[in-house]
């Protein structure tokens, strides 16, 4: 029987469904540790896209390949637009890269540094700058209240 009449995965056309990684429509920001953490993925990127070029073996896994171009593509643009935002340690209000402690109604006590959208972790206590309790705790001062998904903060320490 002819190959033209089997149904066989065509690993090209799955590997060409492969999605981009969305970028960002915002600004790049970055404190100086997510300028690294951007670095260190650009060289892990370039390493993984190196190592499927080198493994000779494409035809099998071009998925792997789609993989690593996809990556390499994303954080070199993230780099690229990169913009070092240094936290400014005089301001007495909240800016780019510091940290606030907030009091939840219910006397709930919650710290967080507000970062950039690639290292933002708020398992970690790292949110983004587009986050909506970034975005409303952003320069305000201690014993400034605001209001986030309902509920009333209270900005009790910036540092």
């Amino acid at each position: 029987m002819s190959v033209a009449f089997t149904k066989e995965t065509d690993h090209e056309a799955t590997a060409a469904d492969l999605p981009d990684r969305p970028v960002s429509p915002h600004p790049n920001l970055v404190t100086p540790e997510g300028l690294a953490q951007l670095d260190a993925a650009l060289a892990e990127a370039r390493a993984a896209y190196a190592a499927a070029q080198a493994s000779g073996t494409i035809e099998a896994d071009r998925t792997a390949m789609a993989r690593a171009t996809r990556d390499l593509r994303y954080y070199a643009a993230r780099r690229a637009s990169a913009q070092l935002t240094e936290p400014r340690a005089d301001s007495d209000k909240l800016v780019f890269g510091g940290k606030v402690t907030i009091e939840r109604e219910d006397g709930r006590r919650q710290s967080f540094r507000i970062v950039g959208e690639d290292e933002a972790d708020p398992a970690k206590g790292a949110l983004s700058y587009i986050s909506p309790l970034a975005q409303a705790v952003l320069g305000k001062a201690v014993g400034d209240t605001v209001t986030v998904a309902g509920q009333e903060v209270e900005v009790v320490a910036i540092g």
